[in-house]
């Protein structure tokens, strides 16, 4: 993309680089488990051996003053993970209870091996009583595994109401303190859409082993799975390396963007048009256009209702500003215009609706939200050359699916807009995740839930459209500005508490963390030992 002087790719490409983690599927990490123990002649417990020193090594690190913990023990290998736990602590002289779900259920294969080493070490086994965690300040959860795709029943789901309670009568203690660490991932959690199936334990910690799953990362994995940290088990990499990741986790700043040129003017980082501002919704064509400006963006102008026109701009003059009778009045504009961003309280009147088929009607990109999706849902066509940022009930009216279906499988819904409208998509939410056709989707690492307040698309919208303005891809723009929008409502959040976090907060920060984003730490980022 070039400006209206050509000089766009001089001075647009100054953004720094990001890590990437491969994320992995239940059943891809179970092929990888496979071939790892098929190289050690079949000798599955000595993985299993390795993971439960694993989660032991990190409980110790975690809390180097415990000296009580209580494992939960399902039927699977999870479970068998939990009684070498279990072994490893009462070998150190700790006070060990263990509870297998099903008592008159053996485990079978490598997990009855590590029930028989458990046994042999003097351990023993307590039947389930609903408060028999009370006083171990550790608790282990190795009840349910990657598997599970069906609701959480019976004697399980007696035990993660048991567990939830535990953790919410910890959270009142100040001495005692409570720490749940959860084996590969919290029970009840979908090991790939990060969906509760129907219950999930709430963990503080999770030890995931192998490869890290998706799950743990998008929809409900991060409420649950608490700071992730990730063993390989000293698999060999040749092995790891074999595998087909499902998506990219997209982390923070390696590295600060480069100093812009001496030379570089306003016309060499984009105008953006920002198209919107229905009468009553001012505001959020407003802040999309500042957060435009914020983002770099060399020029930003409102196309927006002649109700606001004479004062949508008098606390920031930096924003041009026109008043739209009738779609027409977009030509001069679009003339002018690198980047469209549309939708930001555009409504679904005539007016709006106007304005959105003469902005398709242009070869320039768009960034298109809020009320123009819901426009193109009315209307579905393909493009190429934009990105959509829907939130899951938008995506749901595009795919004309229920917002449930779209929660149910985050990335399946993603690629499927993608392909639909032959767009990039940004799917938002918590683990937002970054689509393209026929590329990886990557999901974000950043973000809360005091976001979840009116106008954060809105900025969203002018982030992105800025840095698709200053020369970044499709796929870069829509992951880059959806990192620097959660990185500084993180940041926000950390200083002054989630509660209360209003869109506009955002924008003094934008500035900042773009010059300078090394500043924000990101602690949703994976634990990986050295």
């Amino acid at each position: 993309m070039k400006d209206r002087d050509g000089y766009l790719g001089a001075f647009g490409m100054d953004f720094p680089s990001v890590p990437r983690l491969p994320l992995y599927s239940a059943e891809q990490v179970r092929k990888t488990d496979a071939e790892a123990i098929a190289r050690l002649e079949g000798a599955g417990i000595m993985l299993m051996e390795r993971a439960g020193s694993a989660a032991f090594q990190l409980i110790r690190s975690l809390r180097p003053d415990a000296r009580t913990l209580s494992a939960i023990a399902g039927r699977g290998n999870n479970g068998g993970d939990a009684y070498i736990v279990a072994r490893l602590a009462l070998e150190a002289g700790w006070d060990v209870r263990l509870f297998p779900a099903e008592a008159q259920t053996l485990p079978r294969g490598d997990a009855a091996i590590a029930r028989e080493r458990y046994l042999a070490a003097g351990g023993e086994f307590l039947d389930f009583i609903p408060e028999d965690f009370e006083g171990a300040e550790i608790l282990v959860d190795g009840l349910l595994g990657t598997g599970l795709d069906r609701p959480v029943e019976g004697i399980e789901l007696g035990i993660i109401e048991a567990i939830h309670r535990y953790r919410a009568r910890g959270l009142q203690h100040k001495v005692n303190r409570r720490t749940i660490l959860s084996l590969d991932l919290p029970s009840g959690l979908h090991a790939n859409h990060g969906t509760v199936l129907g219950h999930a334990v709430v963990a503080d910690h999770t030890i995931t082993f192998v490869q890290p799953k998706t799950g743990l990362f998008t929809g409900m994995g991060p409420a649950h799975a608490g700071t992730v940290h990730i063993a390989d088990l000293s698999i060999d990499a040749d092995i790891l390396d074999r595998a087909s990741p499902s998506a990219i986790l997209y982390g923070w700043i390696e590295r600060a963007p480069a100093r812009r040129s001496p030379a570089a003017h306003k016309g060499h980082f984009g105008h953006i048009l920002v198209v919107g501002g229905a009468p009553g919704y001012s505001g959020a064509a407003r802040m999309s256009g500042e957060a435009a400006l914020r983002s770099g963006a060399g020029l930003v102008t409102i196309g927006t209702h002649p109700q606001h026109a004479p004062s949508l701009n008098l606390t920031r003059p930096e924003l041009m500003v026109r008043g739209l009778n009738e779609a027409q009045d977009l030509d001069p504009l679009l003339d002018a215009a690198t980047v469209i961003a549309i939708g930001p309280g555009l409504g679904q009147s005539e007016w709006g609706s106007a304005l959105f088929r003469r902005a398709l009607e242009t070869p320039l990109p768009l960034v298109v939200d809020a009320d123009a999706l819901n426009l193109l849902a009315q209307n579905p066509e393909r493009r190429g050359n934009w990105i959509l940022t829907p939130h899951p009930g938008e995506a749901a009216r595009l795919l004309g699916v229920s917002t449930q279906a779209i929660l149910d499988d985050r990335l399946a819904s993603a690629h499927e807009l993608s392909n639909r409208f032959d767009a990039t998509v940004i799917l938002k939410g918590s683990g937002s995740i970054i689509a393209g056709e026929n590329q990886m989707p990557w999901i974000l690492a950043l973000g809360n839930a005091g976001m979840a307040s009116g106008g954060m698309g809105d900025v969203l919208t002018g982030i992105v459209a800025a840095l698709l303005a200053q020369g970044l891809s499709l796929r870069d723009a829509a992951a880059f500005g959806a990192m620097l929008h959660a990185g500084a409502a993180d940041d926000i959040a950390r200083r002054q508490g989630e509660r209360g976090l209003l869109a506009g907060d955002l924008l003094p920060d934008l500035q900042r963390l773009l010059n300078t984003p090394e500043q924000l730490q990101d602690p949703c980022w994976p634990r990986i030992p050295s």
